[in-house]
């Protein structure tokens, strides 16, 4: 009876979560906000709480961080990585700088602690690289002057989560400065190693990999992933961060034949750890962080346009691209849900998972929309703004009423002698 209740259960989510794509599909916007509110509706306090199926959900759960890491790895080779640590890091820096301090600040002033305001800053600051793909290629922007410059910074956002992502796990352990630098060193070597590897043996890596069955490539990759990501987990450094170096790792077409094989399984399990997150959070808890969130939302939506703007005008792009490059990193998803996940798993701070479920809710809706507006508003603002500054300037050219009197009675003596 366990079993058929499970069946059942399980059965209804993926069903649900098929339709839910389909329909997002259908009006082009991310179904990522559509699954978190599956995920609201099947917790706890919703419309239809789980109960036999929800450990194997949280499983999944699991397995769709893996592989969402896994697959923003294979999007990348080692060279292009450190080539783009070389050129682009200050677009890193300003990128963090802006965007993570406003999520730190809104956790501080809401007494949430230094822990929770570390969280809090990683939410704020990890745009959404599935998303802003999605939109850009929908837009027939891949193309486009300013798309390298939107790449590199989600670039940057992925390796910096590397070094973020072992030290947020060793701060909600709680453990101390000694094993969390650690933790920290360990992770930071096997970075390190995983890229020299990756930069001189990456052919001999895909070659040891790759098979010309699909079904043994699958497993192979799969296999491997979760292997280095469960080892990753038991030396206390994130399995999410092994997993991406394994994808870094990979290269060539053994890395398009995984991309390919892995997408499917990608989307399932992503959209069933956007569930789980929408599962451990009542929709009653929501409103009462909903205008932190909103506040937040702007602010953080504000910065983000200001990163690309000033990114794509250091890289050359003209104003226009610079509009659009700001636009098109506004999306916050994936990886802003996993942080805050991290945070509920551990317990730091109630109010953490709502706020970050509602503020992703909004940006990963209001995302698609900047992307594609932001540089038309923004040249209708600077149009209005140009106009009444001509306007302005003749008025100012204008004589007064004193001026004209004088000037015509200086024109009369003129002409009576």
């Amino acid at each position: 009876m366990h079993s058929a209740v499970f069946l059942i259960e399980f059965g209804a989510i993926i069903l649900a979560l098929g339709l839910l794509g389909r329909f997002a599909g259908r009006f082009q916007f991310s179904p990522i906000p559509l699954y978190l509110l599956a995920g609201l509706a099947f917790g706890e306090g919703g419309l239809l709480p789980l109960g036999a199926s929800e450990e194997f959900v949280a499983i999944g759960a699991e397995i769709g961080v893996i592989l969402l890491l896994l697959m923003l790895g294979l999007e990348y080779t080692a060279t292009d990585l450190v080539s783009n640590l070389k050129t682009q890091y200050p677009a890193g820096l300003v990128d963090c700088t802006l965007n993570a301090v406003p999520g730190a600040v809104a956790a501080l002033l809401m007494g949430w602690g230094p822990v929770a305001a570390v969280v809090l800053a990683g939410v704020t600051w990890i745009s959404s690289s599935g998303v802003i793909a999605k939109v850009l290629g929908d837009l027939g922007r891949l193309g486009n002057r300013e798309t390298p410059v939107i790449l590199s910074i989600l670039v940057l956002e992925d390796l910096a989560m590397a070094v973020y992502l072992p030290i947020i796990t060793a701060l909600l352990a709680g453990v101390g400065w000694a094993a969390g630098s650690l933790t920290l060193a360990i992770a930071l070597g096997a970075a390190g190693l995983v890229l020299f590897l990756a930069v001189r043996y990456g052919r001999v890596i895909s070659r040891f990999v790759s098979s010309d069955d699909p079904e043994k490539l699958l497993l192979v990759v799969l296999g491997l992933t979760i292997l280095v990501a469960g080892i990753a987990q038991q030396l206390q450094v994130s399995a999410a961060v092994g997993a991406f170096l394994v994808g870094i790792a990979l290269s060539g077409e053994v890395a398009e034949g995984a991309h390919a094989l892995l997408a499917p399984l990608r989307d399932l399990f992503a959209a069933v750890f956007f569930v789980f997150f929408g599962l451990h959070t009542d929709p009653a808890s929501i409103p009462p962080v909903l205008l932190p969130a909103l506040a937040l939302a702007v602010v953080t939506a504000l910065t983000k346009i200001a990163t690309g703007y000033w990114a794509a005008g250091r890289a050359g792009v003209s104003v226009k691209g610079r509009w659009r490059a700001g636009g098109a990193l506004v999306a916050r998803g994936e990886f802003s849900i996993v942080i805050a996940g991290l945070a509920v798993a551990a317990g730091i701070e109630p109010s953490l998972g709502p706020l970050a479920t509602a503020y992703v809710l909004i940006l990963v809706i209001v995302g698609p929309l900047t992307a594609r507006y932001t540089q038309p508003v923004a040249g209708l603002v600077g149009g209005l703004l140009a106009r009444r500054r001509k306007t302005a300037a003749g008025a100012a050219r204008l004589p007064g009423p004193r001026e004209a009197v004088e000037s015509l009675d200086g024109q009369d003596v003129g002409d009576r002698s």
